[in-house]
């Protein structure tokens, strides 16, 4: 009886030694408890630190002047106040359909002759000889009997139909000339990439705009936030998001034959890290979002470690020579005129949110910490193990 309560009083005195001993181990190492990152006053005094160095501009949000203002889209192609070319305008490369009719005595028909065997006379009839689809040569030409190369590049249907019948004046009575575009090279655009039926586009009126083009041919796959509109003009190339030439006429452009248009699918995306409720890199959810909508999408601040206090945007800009400018920008949400700046704050691609780490959380991580550390051993010894 006396040997077992020695040995129980032993074994509490041997545990309580073990767990001083390691409440000292875990205070010390208070410094290195696990952590989420920096508290905000940490990136106040690194950015401050670092500003030198890197040209880290660090921006206290609270009026709505602090708010950074998005540079504008860039505009479109010098404006060009010429009347668009005419759809009958034609050039290398098109196909052509000749008719010419004639009466009497023709050229290019079989008409009777007069007082010859099963003749019936003068034939007044007009009669039309159509040719085979003529392309015109790479030099701007077709060749007509009779006639000869002709140069019609340059030229509408109308001019070759009078340019026709001055050349067959003299070889056939009264000729009268039809000509029309089969297959229009000319006046057409060269549109693919995200878009439902890419190729070639004929120009039904060469006044169409930008979203008419990509609406005849189909329209975008893609989702509009999705994709930027790309365009080529001589030696020229411009692009825009599509949602920003949706929401603005002034990019809505009007598109040139010979132009070259491409939907190329380039999703944004912003990246939370910190003690937001969750972390991670999240997509765009529209054409636009704003900071309150991008940490509500995060699930708000962790309220066991994160610091409303402390809500950070890193951003890397660029000013008028194209150089690289890293900004922060500060939100203390603890105040109310910050949810209605963060409303006006308009997200850009790529930017990352951070959730600072609340400097209060530490003493409920270390007693996590010695929980778990202690708790083993004492349902061991309530268990009578030790």
């Amino acid at each position: 009886m006396i040997f077992n309560k020695v040995h129980a009083s032993g074994t509490s005195v041997l545990s309580r030694i073990a767990l001083v001993a390691m409440a000292a181990i875990a205070l010390s190492g208070c410094a290195t408890l696990p952590t989420s990152g920096p508290t905000g006053s940490d990136i106040r005094s690194q950015v401050a630190k670092d500003a030198g160095q890197l040209g880290i501009t660090l921006v206290q949000v609270e009026r709505v002047d602090d708010l950074p203002r998005l540079p504008a889209p860039p505009a479109p192609f010098r404006p060009d106040y010429t009347p668009p070319p005419s759809t009958e305008l034609v050039g290398p490369g098109d196909v052509l359909n000749v008719a010419i009719f004639e009466t009497g005595v023709a050229l290019f028909g079989r008409t009777a002759a007069i007082g010859t065997e099963g003749g019936s006379g003068f034939d007044a009839a007009s009669r039309a000889e159509r040719f085979p689809p003529l392309r015109v040569s790479d030099q701007g030409t077709i060749t007509i009997p009779y006639v000869g190369q002709v140069n019609v590049a340059g030229r509408t249907t109308r001019e070759i139909e009078m340019q026709l019948r001055q050349a067959l004046r003299g070889k056939s009575q009264n000729p009268q000339v039809l000509v029309s575009i089969a297959e229009g090279l000319t006046n057409s655009v060269i549109i693919g990439g995200d878009i439902a039926r890419p190729g070639r586009l004929v120009l039904p009126t060469n006044r169409e705009k930008l979203s008419e083009v990509i609406a005849l041919a189909g329209g975008n796959k893609g989702e509009i936030r999705d994709l930027v509109v790309r365009v080529s003009r001589n030696e020229e190339v411009q692009e825009w998001r599509l949602s920003d030439v949706l929401d603005n006429p002034a990019l809505d452009l009007r598109i040139f034959p010979s132009d070259r248009i491409t939907l190329i699918r380039q999703p944004r995306s912003f990246t939370v890290l910190g003690a937001p409720g969750q972390t991670s890199q999240f997509a765009f959810p529209g054409a636009k979002t704003s900071l309150i909508e991008a940490i509500a999408m995060a699930g708000g601040t962790n309220p066991n470690a994160g610091n409303a206090r402390a809500i950070f945007v890193f951003r890397i800009d660029r000013d008028e020579t194209g150089k690289e400018v890293p900004i922060v920008y500060h939100f203390n949400m603890m105040q109310a005129s910050s949810y209605i700046l963060a409303q006006k704050f308009d997200m850009k691609d790529k930017d990352v949110v951070y959730v600072g780490n609340a400097l209060a959380n530490q003493p409920s991580k270390l007693i996590q910490v010695l929980s778990q550390l202690f708790f083993p051993l004492v349902a061991l010894q309530q268990a009578g193990a030790i």
